[in-house]
């Protein structure tokens, strides 16, 4: 019986341990923004670099009628 205690205590021990370090872990993150600095020098790029080349329509070429509006019925 006095096994079976150990290897649960050491389980124990080290679930705990484990935690501490992931808790350490996500308040480094925290602390230092390191999620939001990822976000900004990785992520931004990339999707700056995608969307900037996307064909779009040219809003300014499209025909303006002064005399034509849209029909409001009430």
């Amino acid at each position: 019986m006095k096994k079976c205690k150990c290897k649960l205590g050491k389980l124990l021990l080290k679930l705990v341990g484990g935690l501490l370090v992931a808790n350490v872990a996500l308040f480094l993150v925290f602390f230092f923004d390191l999620d939001g600095k990822l976000l900004f020098y990785v992520g931004e790029p990339f999707l700056k670099k995608h969307y900037d080349n996307m064909d779009r329509k040219d809003t300014l070429k499209a025909p303006y009628d002064v005399d034509k509006y849209p029909s409001y019925e009430y």
